[in-house]
């Protein structure tokens, strides 16, 4: 096995303003090397998974509404227990009129909540929506308005308004409701300005008395322009990841606090407004971040998560809950002798995905527009899960599964923990029921992702496989408000990740948690990628992720680091790409200092003299993005010389470098 050596780092490092960056250092007169990294490229090890890295999505931090579902109306059918959170009614001093929240004669069933304003043509009189945190319009785009209107009395005359956040008018369309039952009306609005805070409004203009209904507003352009459909700039930095898999739609809200409130997959799929607002887990979680306006409205259902998966070329990784209620909360079981729905449900789930058209569920899909299967290989049994309940009740799932669908991998879960009791017991239940993959969980401070990169180094190869499914450094504690995605947290994911790469025999898959953050409407932090209503920030982590993604390769090659000092540490891996037939070297120096090494590719007699580096550096280990300023940590590409296999390089301090090499 190749191994890394690295010392314990430095626990009092200097912070040293060093602004150089890239392939500077490599060009500065090196100082004799007494470091070496030696790497056997004649010799590839253990191939690596093609879908490694990947990137794990739970609709925590406003991440799906408010995030990465592009409507822009909360509470869009006045379903949430208060009826009318998220609105507000407009009632100038002229107007006069009356707002009644009514259940009677919907236009679905299933959405039985409306609101019936009333309005005596004294002045403009309805109500507005203030989004989620504020709606983010661009002056010029386009933006679809829906609504259900049933007129009631007179024939009303409806203006449709975006305001801005200082209370300006940026756009108005008026519909006219005609006839006698509800119908879906449709407009077009362009804002004339930029605005990050704005706000909906629909106002009756008349004397009359009009139903409204399930009020939409969403940008014209979605991803890949569906409409209804997702913000267009956060999946493409999904995209840009070229994760191997997604991880959905949890984490905690799979579980849910109690089993009613868990997630339901088929309660997301088919017509929109079929699908029933459910309390999020996270609205209420922590004391210190209460967000009583957070609902699942399910517009990102499953159907969208498969094919949001095959959009961006990733493999589908769903988790379905196990009978069981978070552990953190009410731990409510299901009992055994009632389990068989909740195996049903991934039995049904694994028919959706990739079941033929003819089959109940596989019709479902190719009804929705998807005859193809989706071709899901993988699936999760609970979320978080730990102990003997948990261990019965995935026992039951497997057995079922596995004898109808023996090309499904079962992901199980070890616990919250990388080391407690919890964990160990996972693995030694789990190791005799021959699991196909166990999910491992660490958030801790960067010293224990630094000092754990040898972590795989003794696992059981002819084990279960592990899947790192949620991981961050975290700047300062767990779970605290003062965590930020530090260049300092990036290092040491990079420097773990590392050992996870070199051990690609073990662990086959990794991702990142959490995935996305709204910046004014956070439970957790630290997160992956931040947004607003406008703007989305890569953090210096993302960039970690995307490096070790974009720069994959397909067989580990043995590689050691001699000559260290005993406090300066140095981090690295290599991989062969054999499609271009390059040797990738990824090294993360943690040092305020940068590092003169010789490099040894053995079993190489000549290389191009050119090579392609990207390095990710910064003179402040604390620095971070943020979505005012985007690019304080960013990555920077360049060429830089190494005429033989054997040459000196600087890497730099504060760094983490990939090097593409290409024999001869």
């Amino acid at each position: 096995m190749n191994r890394i050596l690295a010392f314990p780092r430095k626990r009092n490092m200097a912070l040293a303003v060093l602004l150089l960056l890239g392939a500077a250092w490599a060009n500065l007169p090196a100082p004799a090397a007494d470091v070496a990294i030696s790497i056997q490229a004649n010799s590839p090890g253990a191939s690596i998974n093609p879908a490694m890295w990947g990137v794990f999505f739970e609709d925590i931090n406003f991440g799906a509404d408010g995030g990465l579902y592009a409507e822009m109306v909360k509470n869009r059918g006045f379903e949430f227990p208060d009826s009318m959170m998220g609105w507000t009614l407009i009632s100038p001093s002229l107007a006069h009129g009356s707002l009644e929240v009514r259940t009677n004669a919907p236009f679905d069933p299933n959405n039985s909540h409306y609101v019936r304003l009333q309005s005596q043509g004294t002045a403009p009189f309805g109500l507005s929506n203030e989004g989620f945190r504020g709606m983010g319009v661009r002056k010029g785009a386009a933006y679809d308005f829906s609504a259900r209107f049933r007129p009631v009395s007179g024939v009303p005359d409806v203006s449709i308004q975006i305001y801005g956040g200082d209370g300006a008018l940026l756009d108005s369309v008026k519909i006219t409701p005609t006839g006698t039952g509800w119908q879906k009306y449709t407009a077009v609005l362009h804002p004339n300005d930029t605005d990050g805070d704005a706000r909906l409004a629909v106002l009756v203009l008349n004397r009359a008395s009009v139903d409204v209904d399930f009020v939409s507003l969403f940008p014209e352009d979605t991803w890949k322009h569906r409409p209804g459909g997702l913000r267009a700039d956060m999946v493409q930095a999904l995209a840009d990841l070229h994760p191997g898999f997604m991880r959905f739609p949890g984490g905690c809200i799979v579980e849910g606090s109690v089993l009613t409130r868990r997630y339901q997959w088929k309660n997301t799929i088919g017509p929109i407004e079929d699908r029933h607002v459910l309390i999020n887990r996270w609205n209420y979680e922590f004391l210190h971040r209460p967000t009583p306006d957070y609902f699942q409205s399910f517009g990102l259902g499953f159907f969208e998560y498969f094919q949001l998966c095959e959009d961006i070329g990733a493999q589908p990784l769903p988790v379905l809950n196990c009978g069981m209620a978070c552990q953190f909360n009410s731990g409510e079981l299901c009992p055994m002798d009632q389990l068989q729905p909740y195996v049903q449900d991934a039995m049904d789930l694994i028919e959706f995905a990739n079941g033929p058209v003819t089959s109940p569920w596989g019709a479902r899909r190719a009804a929705l527009g998807h005859p193809q299967p989706f071709n899901m290989r993988l699936l999760g049994v609970g979320n978080e899960q730990w102990g003997p309940q948990y261990m019965e009740r995935y026992e039951k799932f497997a057995a079922a599964i596995k004898a109808s669908h023996p090309e499904i991998q079962l992901v199980a879960a070890a616990g919250p923990e990388p080391a407690d009791q919890r964990f160990t017991y996972a693995w030694s239940k789990l190791r005799a029921l021959h699991a196909d993959i166990i999910d491992e969980h660490c958030y801790s401070n960067p010293q224990w992702f630094f000092d754990n990169t040898g972590r795989y180094d003794h696992y059981d190869r002819n084990g279960p496989k592990v899947f790192m499914g949620e991981y961050a450094a975290q700047s300062v504690g767990v779970v605290s408000v003062k965590n930020h995605n530090t260049l300092e947290c990036a290092l040491s994911e990079a420097a773990y990740m590392l050992g996870m790469e070199r051990n690609a025999d073990v662990v086959r898959m990794a991702s990142y948690a959490p995935l996305f953050a709204n910046t004014k409407a956070w439970q957790w932090t630290p997160d992956l990628i931040w947004v607003d209503s406008l703007r989305v920030c890569r953090t210096p982590d993302y960039y970690v992720q995307q490096f070790f993604s974009c720069n994959r390769g397909d067989n580990v090659l043995p590689t050691s680091v001699t000559g260290l000092e005993q406090l300066d540490p140095l981090y690295a891996s290599a991989v062969k790409d054999s499609a271009s037939g390059e040797i990738i070297l990824k090294v993360v120096n943690p040092e305020s200092k940068p590092q003169p090494v010789h490099l040894h590719l053995d079993g190489v007699s000549r290389i191009q003299p050119q090579a392609s580096e990207i390095c990710l550096s910064s003179g402040d280990l604390q620095g971070y993005n943020t979505v005012d300023h985007p690019r304080a940590v960013v990555p920077i590409s360049s060429v830089v010389n190494l005429p033989t296999p054997q040459c000196d390089f600087t890497f730099p301090p504060q760094s983490f470098t990939v090097l593409r090499i290409k024999p001869e």
